[in-house]
């Protein structure tokens, strides 16, 4: 049996590993955001962000913090602690490569939606980077035409929504 691992909340001795993992993912790119900024997202919101353990080591991270509906935080820019709101964004959520195409991220949407409908978000929202909107599609987010973007994500980010009604 494939350990599916074991999801748990973000802590301090996690971050060499997410800082790593989120190097690997992003640098080639330009989109990598560096460690203090990664902390800003985790300090707007402790409660959703989680880490993955699977095969006794680390496995991945993800970040999410309450945005306003039709806005998502700047790469470039701190993030600032305000006010929560009903949409949850989905800021980031990073696999280890020697785990990915097992369904661990999706493992860990769910974990994250269920945490936010219980939070009392109505909506989750994320920005698509690197061609993964049909991967989101999948998972039921829609496009939402006529977002303006950060030029931080680059010009093929899109931005996308779902609604937390506890279908999906």
């Amino acid at each position: 049996m494939t350990d599916s691992g074991t999801i748990r909340p973000l802590r301090e001795e996690d971050w060499g590993e997410v800082v790593a993992l989120e190097r690997r993912a992003y640098a080639a790119s330009g989109l990598s955001e560096g460690e203090e900024a990664l902390r800003s997202r985790h300090r707007a919101s402790p409660s959703t962000c989680f880490v993955l353990l699977c095969e006794g080591a680390f496995g991945g991270y993800l970040l999410a913090l309450p945005y306003p509906l039709g806005r998502c935080p700047d790469l470039r820019l701190l993030e600032q602690v305000g006010p929560a709101g009903t949409n949850l964004h989905l800021h980031d959520l990073v696999i280890a490569e020697r785990l990915r195409g097992r369904g661990l991220a999706p493992r860990m949407l769910r974990h994250l939606e269920e945490a936010g409908r219980t939070a009392g978000y109505r909506t989750s929202s994320l920005v698509a980077v690197h061609g993964t909107q049909g991967m989101w599609s999948a998972l039921n987010y829609r496009v939402r035409p006529g977002t303006p973007l950060p030029a931080s994500y680059g010009p093929a980010a899109v931005y996308m929504t779902r609604e937390l009604n506890g279908s999906g």
